[in-house]
C-alpha cells in the first residue's frame, strides 16, 4: 500500500537569530541592550503572535526588523527569503516586500492618502498606476473595511481617529501586496467593532494572499482571538522565553507575565 505523501513544512519566510540591538543613542544611565538574543522564525503564510509587557522591546523589535536607523543591531542577524538583510536599510526591506504598520502612523500633512499609495506602490513594484486607476484599485478595500469614498483624498492620517488610522494600514497593506507583513499593536485604541472590521481586513488580504507572513505585536488576546495565529510567543526583557499556540495566550490571560519571568 503506497505511503501517504507527508504534509511539506512551511517554507521559512522571515528569520531572526540571536538578535541583540540597542538604542543608535543611548542616554546616560538607560540601559545600552533592549533585545537580548531574540530568535523567531517564520514560515509563508503562518501567522506568530508575539506579546509581551510594556518595556519588554516589542516595539523595538517592530522598528530593528524594518531598519530604523534609531536602533543598531549589535549581534545576530535577520533573513527575508534567504537573503540576509540585517545591514540592509529600510527602504530596501520596504521595496523587497516587508511591511511594517506602525503602532502610531504618523501624520503627513499635504500628502494625500492616494498619493502616499501611489509613491509607494511605485517603489514597491515599479507601477505607476494613475490617480484613477488607483482610486479604482482601492475602492473595493475601501468598502470592505468601512471607509468613506472620499477617504483616499484625506491627508495622510492627518485628523484621522485611532480606527481610521489602522484601517488605512490594513489598506494600503493590501495595496502593497507585501511578502512579509509586522502589524505594531494594531488593535491599540480601537474598539470592539473597529477591531473586528480591521480583523476583518487582515483576513481577506491573507485569503488574497496565502503566502504572506504575518508578525502580530500586541499587548491583548482580542486580536489573537479574531485572527488564531499559528504561534503565540512571550517576549519578556528582550527574550522570547515562551512559545506555543492559542492555549499559550489562554494562560497568559488568567495568569498575567508574572509566570513567565522566572
Amino acid at each position: 500500500m503506497t505511503e501517504p505523501a507527508a504534509t511539506p513544512r512551511p517554507t521559512t519566510l522571515f528569520r531572526v537569530d540571536d538578535l541583540h540591538a540597542r538604542p543608535a543613542e543611548v542616554a546616560e544611565g538607560a540601559p545600552t541592550e533592549i533585545l537580548k538574543g531574540l530568535s523567531l522564525t517564520v514560515g509563508a503564510g503562518e501567522v506568530h503572535a508575539i506579546m509581551g509587557p510594556n518595556g519588554s522591546g516589542k516595539s523595538t523589535l517592530a522598528n530593528v526588523l524594518l531598519g530604523s536607523p534609531e536602533y543598531e543591531v549589535t549581534a545576530g542577524s535577520i533573513h527575508f527569503q534567504g537573503d540576509d538583510i540585517t545591514d540592509w536599510p529600510t527602504d530596501v526591506r520596504a521595496k523587497s516586500g516587508i511591511f511594517l504598520a506602525f503602532q502610531y502612523p504618523q501624520e503627513i500633512p499635504g500628502v494625500s492618502v492616494i498619493q502616499f499609495l501611489r509613491q509607494a506602490l511605485s517603489a514597491r513594484k515599479g507601477i505607476d498606476l494613475s490617480v484613477l486607476e488607483l482610486r479604482l484599485a482601492t475602492m473595493d478595500w475601501m468598502k470592505r473595511l468601512g471607509m468613506d469614498g472620499s477617504f483616499v483624498d484625506r491627508y495622510l492620517n492627518e485628523g484621522f481617529s485611532g480606527g481610521e488610522k489602522k484601517r488605512n494600514e490594513i489598506m494600503q497593506m493590501a495595496i502593497l501586496e507585501p511578502e512579509l507583513a509586522i502589524l505594531d499593536e494594531t488593535d491599540s485604541g480601537l474598539d470592539i467593532d473597529a477591531l473586528r472590521i480591521v480583523a476583518q481586513g487582515i483576513r481577506e488580504v491573507r485569503a488574497e494572499r496565502p503566502h504572506m507572513g504575518v508578525v502580530l505585536i500586541t499587548h491583548y488576546q482580542r486580536l489573537l482571538d479574531e485572527l488564531q495565529p499559528d504561534h503565540v510567543h512571550i517576549l519578556v526583557n528582550g527574550r522570547i522565553v515562551a512559545s506555543g499556540g492559542m492555549e499559550l495566550a489562554e494562560q497568559l490571560e488568567r495568569e498575567g507575565y508574572e509566570s513567565f519571568r522566572a
